[in-house]
């Protein structure tokens, strides 16, 4: 009798505080907390979420919660699965899927759950592959999640940035010191173990206690140092007060789930450009989606075999229809019938260079065979190619002196960004085919996936091609651009420079494509930590 008089009254109860809260957060984006005089604690009121009357962070110290304060999202688990699948294995990250229910019981920011999805992602895995997992794949996610809001007005114009995170300090380290300048970053510590003179990690936090005391001792430390308490700090919780850096906060703004729900940063605002990334994941590999994932997957290697026996088997004339069959999405535009007559020299394709089947794609839509050159291909790639693939070796003049053999014997593919890139920008181009022939035509090229990326730099580049034709609908565009004007060839009197620069920016106009300076070695230098040259 009492449970039954109790338990509906402690039901609405809640109700009714559910109620009152929601409508809280959704006419404050912001709530701001002051400090009380009487206690350390500080007190709550609201304010306004807009430019005008949100108080400047300028000349001030910040700490933030990275996960659900400068990140739209407080969940995890998909950051520990980015590390389990592109540092460890396909096994490793299924395994971590399937140890989500238990995370989910635990609580995904829970100590106890962060240690299970610690021990599952990192245990046996070497200090280098979660580095570059961390410079090169998360990155990427952490960018496009940031708040507007909170980067805009409390942690850009910060003097000093203190950043606060609920995952190993390795995860988020790299990109909040490089991409966010932040000063002190606070996070649980991971332990390490030497075998046979490698480093491997143990999947244990350091520390054997209950609770966040590691990430509470480098608060402690951060501020103990001057003496002096941070002046803002950003979470976001249903109690701000038991976050765990409100004891050294002067002022505390916590972040509404409505605001984050809209406040995403635009590209042309991020900290640094978006130009190179790595990892074969195109997606935020949440619970759910990882699960969708590994069902599709064996259905997606049978597809990736199939349509690439297509591009093999059949003539030309069908493997369109047989590839929009199978699920390919395959566009092309622009193209022109060439007059009848003997032609002395083939015609040079300048090509933007997406994924490894740029020249294949482009033979499709050609209708016949085109020779290209490339800079390093796997040798499985090689083998199953149905067009000739021929490596550059690098030599500038024997380099030229073979392409210049091949444009005798009839038309030519070239890549001269040489090498891919996934994102909206155009890489420097090489000048080399520009000395070699007048008769060009710009090509743009441009691939879009939904579930893995169809080329690596670090990773096995002889699965590219599978990947790509794994996605469930993998999308290719062929625009032909038209022959290069003459007065912007060198017969012309241009240098092959002012080509190489024209042809670039003509494709970069089709594409809507960014150019920029960059080049091979940049982008190998960033992602895998070498110039891109295989060495024997």
């Amino acid at each position: 009798m009492v449970f039954h008089a109790i338990l509906p009254k402690i039901a609405v109860h809640w109700l009714i505080n559910l109620y009152r809260a929601a409508r809280k957060l959704r006419s404050n984006a912001f709530q701001y907390c002051r400090d009380s005089t009487s206690s350390t604690k500080p007190s709550t009121e609201a304010i306004s979420s807009s430019e005008r009357t949100m108080p400047s962070a300028a000349d001030r110290t910040v700490v933030c919660d990275f996960h659900g304060g400068l990140l739209r999202s407080t969940g995890i688990f998909p950051y520990f699965m980015l590390v389990a699948f592109e540092g460890g294995s396909l096994l490793r990250a299924l395994v971590l899927l399937c140890f989500f229910p238990l995370v989910w019981i635990l609580g995904e920011r829970s100590d106890a759950g962060v240690r299970v999805m610690t021990f599952v992602t990192f245990v046996g895995l070497r200090p280098r592959d979660t580095d570059l997992v961390a410079r090169a794949i998360l990155p990427k996610f952490y960018m496009e999640r940031l708040h507007a809001q909170v980067y805009d007005h409390l942690w850009l114009p910060a003097k000093r940035k203190v950043a606060l995170t609920s995952t190993p300090r390795v995860m988020a380290e790299c990109f909040l010191k490089e991409y966010m300048a932040a000063n002190v970053v606070a996070g649980c510590e991971l332990q390490m173990v030497e075998v046979g003179r490698v480093w491997y990690f143990t999947g244990l936090l350091c520390g054997t206690g209950p609770g966040p005391g590691l990430r509470q001792k480098t608060l402690r430390e951060a501020f103990e140092a001057d003496g002096n308490m941070a002046d803002v700090g950003v979470v976001r919780g249903s109690n701000p007060l038991d976050q765990l850096c409100a004891p050294y906060c002067k002022e505390l703004y916590v972040v509404s789930w409505e605001s984050a729900k809209t406040a995403r940063l635009p590209r042309e605002r991020y900290p640094k450009p978006l130009i190179f990334h790595d990892g074969r994941l195109a997606f935020l590999p949440t619970a759910p989606a990882m699960l969708a994932f590994f069902l599709f997957l064996p259905l997606g290697f049978i597809l990736s075999v199939i349509r690439i026996s297509i591009g093999i088997v059949l003539p030309y004339n069908i493997s369109f229809a047989a590839s929009a069959l199978a699920g390919v999405c395959f566009r092309t535009s622009g193209r022109r019938v060439q007059e009848a007559g003997a032609k002395r020299r083939g015609v040079l394709f300048v090509c933007t260079h997406r994924t490894l089947v740029d020249p294949i794609m482009l033979t499709a839509a050609l209708q016949k065979p085109v020779p290209a050159v490339t800079y390093s291909l796997s040798r499985l790639s090689e083998i199953i190619a149905p067009i000739k693939t021929v490596r550059l070796t690098r030599d500038r003049d024997h380099d030229a002196a073979m392409m210049s053999r091949l444009l005798e014997q009839g038309d030519l593919a070239v890549c001269p960004e040489g090498t891919t890139c996934r994102e909206p920008y155009l890489l420097r181009f090489s000048p080399l085919f520009a000395e070699l022939a007048d008769d060009m035509e710009p090509v743009a090229l441009d691939a879009q996936v939904t579930s893995l990326y169809g080329t690596t730099a670090s990773g096995h580049k002889w699965l590219d091609p599978l990947a790509f034709f794994a996605n469930p609908v993998p999308a290719y565009r062929v625009e032909f651009l038209g022959p290069v004007p003459r007065d912007q060839t060198r017969a012309g009197g241009r240098t092959s420079a002012e080509v190489a620069n024209w042809v670039q920016r003509r494709l970069g106009e089709a594409l809507g494509f960014e150019c920029t300076g960059l080049s091979r070695r940049d982008k190998y230098i960033m992602l895998a930590g070498n110039d891109g040259v295989v060495r024997k």
